[in-house]
């Protein structure tokens, strides 16, 4: 049984509509994932005072409440939805057991989910990243599979080929990836930003 899993700021910038309508799209275009293959969505809760928050999170649980009752069988759901956060450990391992890992936010300055799943990945049999061009991290995670959150279609086929990677491609683009990782850190941020003031100075 294979994981896709989302996880995200219940924010209205991060694509959660568009990844969870893209899965429920997967499984039209390619039936044969149907009861192979579950998406878990980690939403943690934001400014639940706030009501356009609170419509996000009706849109969200609606659209879930859909692709489950569309597409659910007796012993498999489609969408395993939870509205909570949790701890860095329990984070860690359900990075590390997820098959894909689902960024697809609409616009994002950086977005560390991305880094981070990379970072957990067991890199004898990795997972595969599918990103969304509009994350910053994008321009350091080239090996990612790049996707458009607005193009429910589109998403739909890279899920699909994501799933589909062979082992082989997916170690040679965790390479690339856990190095890109590694190589940028909060430290190397702070001395360039630091080498950048200097340059403005003289």
């Amino acid at each position: 049984h294979r994981v896709i899993l989302g996880v995200d700021r219940l924010d209205y910038t991060k694509g959660i509509p568009e990844c969870l309508l893209a899965f429920g799209r997967m499984l039209e275009l390619f039936p044969e994932w149907r009861s192979k293959v579950s998406f878990l969505q980690v939403s943690v809760p934001s400014r639940e005072d706030v009501p356009e928050y609170a419509d996000q999170r009706a849109r969200v649980e609606t659209i879930v409440g859909r692709v489950n009752g569309e597409f659910g069988e007796a012993d498999w759901v489609p969408i395993r939805y939870l509205y909570r956060s949790y701890d860095r450990g329990q984070l860690s391992r359900l990075y590390r057991t997820a098959d894909i890992g689902c960024v697809t936010p609409l616009r994002d300055g950086m977005n560390l989910v991305a880094k981070e799943y990379v970072a957990a990945q067991n890199p004898e049999r990795p997972g595969v990243l599918v990103l969304s061009s509009f994350a910053g991290a994008a321009r350091e995670l080239r090996d990612a599979v790049h996707t458009n959150p607005w193009f429910v279609d589109g998403m739909a086929r890279d899920l699909d080929r994501a799933l589909r990677m062979p082992l082989d491609e997916r170690r040679a683009r965790h390479q690339k990836l856990f190095a890109a990782v590694t190589r940028s850190t909060a430290l190397t941020w702070a001395d360039d930003f630091l080498s950048a003031l200097e340059g403005c100075r003289a």
